[in-house]
């Protein structure tokens, strides 16, 4: 199946690296316009530059926790790119803490971005072009940890269960509106936040051990998805959870 995003207006919110960057990437690959959008003004200038050499793309610095920003941030990309037909909310961040260890600070600030920054992106996408156009594809990346429990990862948890519900909820709200909201469940994927705990063996073997398919996912396999998940091949499919994930959740 050839996927082909031609003239789509396309945002990624935690583009400048990792996941974010991967998707940016193959959505500007299949045509695509995009608008990548990171907090990280360096990081964003050189992600923007990679991105430019697989198509259109331009970037536009924005931290997801400032909420009032977000809107007038995406006005500013309609005016230049033009109406906003997908938005990838890939921004995200992960403290290690048990239960017991939770702080109101760390709690604040994984969901600050992990899920009122996301649900905040996605209103503003859909307000601003996708409800008065009725048509539109948001992917909001969440984790498998979102469907299921991790030792020494509360918060992260809590929000990406956050993200899944939201998803849920948008896709009924929004229906009428021809605007299909899905998530994606990833496992371990090998970026630059998680590199520094899969370089330690045991715990590699571990998360090896758990997944059926015995390999960890690669950017490419989510970025796959979600361009998947935004293109007309995926036009019936609304409010699902979609693990990639070599079949951790399912044990």
């Amino acid at each position: 199946m050839n996927i082909r995003l031609d003239n789509k207006v396309a945002i990624v919110t935690g583009a400048a690296s990792g996941i974010g960057l991967a998707c940016a990437e193959l959505l500007a690959e299949s045509g695509a316009k995009i608008a990548l959008v990171d907090m990280n003004a360096e990081n964003l200038a050189k992600a923007t530059k990679q991105v430019q050499e697989k198509g259109i793309a331009r970037g536009y610095q924005l931290d997801v926790t400032n909420t009032p920003a977000i809107a007038s941030t995406f006005s500013h990309i309609r005016q230049e790119l033009g109406e906003i037909d997908i938005l990838v909310c890939s921004a995200g961040i992960n403290i290690r803490q048990a239960a017991h260890e939770v702080t109101e600070a760390a709690w604040d600030a994984i969901m600050s971005v992990n899920t009122k920054g996301l649900f905040f992106c996605n209103q503003a996408a859909a307000v601003q072009s996708m409800i008065p156009r009725k048509s539109g594809a948001i992917v909001n990346i969440a984790s498998t940890m979102g469907l299921v429990g991790a030792a020494e990862r509360t918060s992260y948890c809590t929000s990406k269960g956050g993200v899944v519900q939201l998803t849920r909820q948008e896709a009924i709200d929004w229906a009428p509106y021809n605007i299909r909201v899905n998530a994606i469940a990833p496992t371990y994927v090998l970026t630059d936040l998680t590199r520094s705990i899969l370089a330690d063996p045991q715990f590699k073997t571990w998360v090896l051990d758990n997944t059926p398919l015995h390999r960890l996912a690669t950017v490419d396999d989510v970025a796959a998805t979600t361009c998947f998940l935004a293109s007309d091949a995926a036009k019936m499919i609304t409010g699902v959870i979609l693990p990639v994930d070599g079949g951790w959740t399912a044990h």
